[in-house]
């Protein structure tokens, strides 16, 4: 009979397992099928390899117990020196190089494992199926053939896949709809960070963000993520102008982003916008000319959020507003100033939800201002920032007053 425990959810421990628990939904759940996706190189062998060796080894769940890596890409010698550079240790994992999905489940029966991981669905194939295997017809009867092994012996099993041009894992889109989790890493290509996000999760949250940095020695969490998306500061340089940050909710979590604004006069270019929806920051421009008196109308604008993120919520309006001020007046922005709130068009200052988080963040990082609405003060009147100024403003004119006054 199995650990009542590891029943309800196989918990993984330490730092790195407890950022893939979260994302998880609060653990692997024993009988699940979990997709882990992302472009190839991303990393996403590296991340099931390491939470392999979490899962044989943990002592949470009665001492260490088989779990079997099983590849269809790469030999047991490839896997095993790729272990031995992530540092994993335990006698417990079971490397195996196979593509007949009948052969995989026939050989890990007899061990019973914790965890069996399959890399990837695309290199498996079930006999009887019409085509090759990363066919649609074999990836849908691979992965139901491994759902009902799941489900019939409650052992938890991980698949790797690989996404097409489009970004979306490379087979029948019903792939999605069979298992019970989809797990996408995202990664910018000259960077060594890594996003690891919920696309859909059966048994938690799809709000959920882990951030991690590949290095030599694999995957490690990022205790400040923020960091990712912030520039080196520089005292008031003069080259600051243009730079204003904003805090985002990413899931549970929240960030601060660094929005630059490039302000030109006589330029051919109207408008280059990254990382900003465009409808959003045209209002914004639009508001800064009609309600704020900003004369932006013969200026080009370049607008470019850091790090190649994609800003979707409104709390980031008035950072947006800041950095074009900033470069327009050319009046560099103090590098410990933040902003949060949304703007309307009457160029009023909108609250956003979860506030009291977003504010303990730029405090912890050790801002010593932060700009918000003044709609949001009551709700954050009882709780102390100690060494942060909370500013409320009601309008755009009262955020240049108060930022860019002499």
């Amino acid at each position: 009979m199995r650990d009542q425990k590891l029943r309800l959810r196989v918990f993984l421990s330490g730092l790195f397992g407890s950022e893939v628990e979260r994302v998880l939904g609060g653990g692997l759940v024993p009988g699940s099928l979990v997709l882990v996706g992302g472009d190839p190189g991303v990393g996403k062998s590296t991340l099931v390899l390491q939470v392999a060796g979490i899962i044989a080894d943990s002592e949470d769940l009665g001492g260490p117990a088989p779990v079997v890596y099983v590849s269809g890409e790469e030999s047991v010698e490839q896997i095993g020196i790729r272990a031995d550079r992530l540092e994993i240790g335990t006698e417990e994992l079971y490397l195996y190089s196979s593509t007949d999905i009948e052969d995989i489940l026939r050989k890990i029966q007899h061990l019973s494992p914790r965890a069996l991981i399959i890399d990837s669905i695309q290199t498996v194939y079930l006999k009887g199926v019409a085509g090759s295997a990363g066919g649609l017809a074999q990836v849908k009867e691979c992965t139901s053939a491994l759902l009902r092994f799941a489900k019939t012996t409650n052992i938890p099993i991980i698949l790797i896949g690989h996404v097409n041009k489009a970004g979306d894992i490379a087979g029948p889109r019903v792939l999605e709809h069979i298992v019970d989790v989809v797990l996408y890493m995202e990664g910018e290509k000259y960077s060594s960070h890594r996003l690891l996000r919920p696309v859909k999760n059966r048994f938690g949250s799809t709000d959920e963000l882990g951030v991690f940095e590949m290095s030599q020695s694999g995957l490690a969490v990022v205790s400040n993520p923020s960091e990712i998306f912030l520039t080196e500061q520089h005292s008031d340089s003069d080259f600051l102008a243009g730079l204003a940050v904003a805090v985002i909710m990413d899931g549970s979590r929240s960030f601060l982003i660094e929005i630059q604004a490039l302000c030109v006069s006589g330029s051919s270019v109207s408008r280059h916008i990254n990382g900003i929806q465009s409808s959003r920051a045209d209002m914004i421009i639009s508001v800064l000319i009609k309600q704020a008196g900003l004369m932006l109308q013969e200026n080009a604008i370049f607008l470019n959020v850091v790090s190649g993120i994609m800003l979707t919520e409104t709390a980031g309006d008035v950072a947006i507003a800041a950095a074009i001020c900033s470069s327009f007046l050319e009046f560099p922005i103090p590098n410990n100033i933040a902003f949060i709130g949304e703007i309307g068009l009457g160029g009023e200052l909108r609250s956003v939800p979860r506030m009291e988080k977003r504010l303990l963040t730029v405090a912890k990082l050790g801002y010593k201002m932060c700009v918000v609405p003044k709609s949001a003060e009551k709700s954050i009147a009882n709780l102390g920032f100690e060494g942060m100024e909370i500013v409320g403003c009601k309008n755009l004119k009262e955020v240049i007053n108060t930022v860019f006054r002499a």
